[in-house]
């Protein structure tokens, strides 16, 4: 059984980064595990759609034979980023402009751990 709190407080760390302004955890399947959806997005079609676009982009470059990072998603006054921490969940990451994709990977890559742990 997942531990919320211990869910809850990884995504706090995370958005304490800097530049993240919100973190989300989001089954595979496209359900809420933690977080909060970024205001005024309408929780259960930002973390639908979220699995979903993940899950295309793993399709869509499966023949590629690479290892899919994250997927990332500019708009027009920040950027949107999903990468895989665990078998059964994805974390979304609403940043800046101006923040990197490695450094959105980076933040997957580090925080993985824990979130197997806490899952």
């Amino acid at each position: 059984m997942a531990n919320i709190v211990a869910l809850e407080e990884i995504l706090d760390e995370i958005k304490n980064t800097g530049g993240i302004t919100d973190a989300i955890l989001v089954s595979r399947s496209g359900m809420h595990i933690a977080g909060k959806v970024p205001k005024g997005a309408h929780a259960e079609t930002f973390v639908a759609m979220s699995a979903i676009m993940l899950g295309a982009a793993e399709t869509s470059t499966s023949e590629l034979k690479e290892k899919l990072r994250i997927v990332t998603i500019m708009l027009e006054h920040s950027k949107v980023a999903m990468g895989i921490v665990t078998p059964k969940a994805v974390l979304v990451l609403k940043a800046g402009l101006t923040d990197s994709d490695e450094k959105l990977i980076n933040i997957v890559t580090n925080f993985t751990p824990k979130f197997e742990k806490a899952l």
